[in-house]
């Protein structure tokens, strides 16, 4: 995940987080939705999740309210793992505002706002005087006390969300989550929803995290954002995580992002001038890293900083790699978690590799679902393209190597703990050392040869 600065205000830092979310994954096939989410959320925070349907988000708030269960890592509650609540325990400090609710009786809204005391009733099903109480002020913070009297199902869209809110502030949770809670609802009752919940965080001190699909009320509403792609891939405020190059490599769509004239919050927008966008004909990217498991992170921040532009992949979706090519690459050719990789991502591979002038292969974990990397990279070595192999960190610097056999140097690119093909992977590396492949320590040493290269021919990268 990219980590970029948070709005967390300085004194919640210093206290435990209300939420902690620890290396969690959870899928409902065999294939994971959401992989390696590690994030933490203090008391008072308000915080929207972004990113397309099926990036997880929704499946995330199931996770947090203890609907669904963990498959992998945990979820803490007050320093306390969620599970260990108990459905009684976790419904008295979580309450969901769900996208929509479907009741089958003609409840009245003050009947709907007392269901939030369900937790707190006794076995014998009474309601305290305290009870019937704290209903009272939850429909009076929700402004639908006018509404007591009226049947549930016969009010408009705005109506019933705000009742569905002032039936979660009826459990007096200390965590309030919210799926899509402006959706289906005209701008007007948007507007009023989001106010709603934002004054609640302010004079309660009630912790938010929605689901959002509206970038726009995102940025207005909530100074934190985490941005899915069944995984973290930016946590921040709106200014980092709404990057217009970010956006368009996890929605897929180009966007401007900026501060309208006379506004204060950022805006997300579509393109200025899509005629002259679609006619716009961009030179092919000339550099492509390959990767996994963070061993391409100091070669892309190295080419990033250098202005440098390249593409990436195959990646998996949920390796760090990935995550940060999200961010710094042109271009990212992704795969699903923990799959090999298919035919349709090689096929895409194929067609950045024929228009490269330079490939950097980093020292990346090499199993039989990513060995056709290393085939790959041979094939584009013996057309003649440059190709630079990196060493593993701690491996003698590339003056050092050059008196190594190949076989000594392989296993440098590729030690046995990092070779899960039965020795396939240091044989290609082999092939790969005798066909010309230029050795390098650094990612440093990669922009060296990338910016002598943009000296040898100026048009090359331009």
């Amino acid at each position: 995940m990219v980590k970029v600065s948070q709005s967390i205000p300085q004194e919640r830092t210093r206290a435990a987080p209300l939420v902690e979310i620890d290396d969690l994954a959870f899928g409902y096939t065999n294939q994971p939705l959401l992989y390696g989410v590690q994030v933490s959320v203090w008391s008072g925070e308000m915080v929207g999740l972004l990113g397309p349907n099926g990036s997880g988000k929704t499946t995330l708030l199931r996770l947090l309210s203890g609907i669904l269960h963990p498959q992998q890592g945990r979820i803490l509650l007050d320093g306390r793992d969620l599970a260990a609540w108990g459905r009684r325990g976790t419904a008295r400090r979580v309450a969901v505002v769900p996208q929509e609710l479907q009741v089958p009786f003609a409840f009245t809204v003050e009947q709907m706002v007392s269901l939030g005391r369900t937790p707190f009733i006794n076995l014998l099903g009474t309601r305290t005087s305290r009870d019937r109480e704290i209903v009272r002020e939850a429909m009076h913070v929700a402004e639908v006390d006018p509404l007591a009297e009226r049947v549930f199902n016969e009010l408009s869209g705005g109506e019933r969300q705000r009742v569905m809110i002032a039936m979660a502030l009826a459990q007096q949770p200390r965590l309030l989550l919210l799926d899509e809670p402006t959706s289906h609802l005209d701008i007007k009752y948007q507007i009023e929803v989001l106010e709603l919940v934002r004054r609640l965080n302010r004079e309660t001190g009630v912790t938010v995290i929605a689901a959002m699909h509206d970038l726009n009320l995102a940025a207005r509403y909530f100074p934190r954002l985490l941005l899915f792609q069944r995984g973290i891939v930016a946590d921040g405020g709106p200014a980092e995580v709404l990057e217009p190059r970010l956006l368009q490599r996890v929605y897929g769509v180009a966007v401007q992002v900026g501060v309208m004239p006379g506004a204060e919050h950022l805006s997300v927008l579509p393109p200025g001038d899509p005629v002259s966008s679609e006619e716009r004909r961009e030179e092919p990217i000339k550099i492509h890293v390959m990767a996994g498991g963070g061993s391409g992170g100091l070669v892309m921040r190295a080419l990033a900083d250098a202005g440098l532009s390249f593409s990436a992949g195959v990646l998996n979706i949920g390796d760090s790699d990935y995550t940060l090519a999200l961010r710094l690459a042109a271009e990212v050719i992704a795969e699903q978690p923990f799959a090999p990789i298919s035919e349709a991502a090689c096929l895409r591979l194929r067609g950045c590799l024929r228009t490269v002038s330079l490939l950097i292969l980093c020292p990346m974990p090499v199993g039989p679902g990513n060995l056709v990397l290393l085939q790959e990279a041979l094939a584009v070595c013996r057309r003649g393209i440059p190709v630079l192999l990196l060493l593993s960190p701690g491996g003698p610097g590339m003056a050092a190597t050059q008196d190594l056999s190949p076989e000594v140097l392989a296993r440098l690119l590729n030690t046995p703990e990092r070779d899960y093909a039965h020795g396939k992977g240091a044989r290609l590396l082999c092939q790969l050392v005798e066909a010309g492949a230029t050795l390098i320590a650094t990612a440093g040493e990669a922009v060296v040869y990338a910016r002598h290269m943009i000296r040898e021919d100026h048009s090359l990268f331009l």
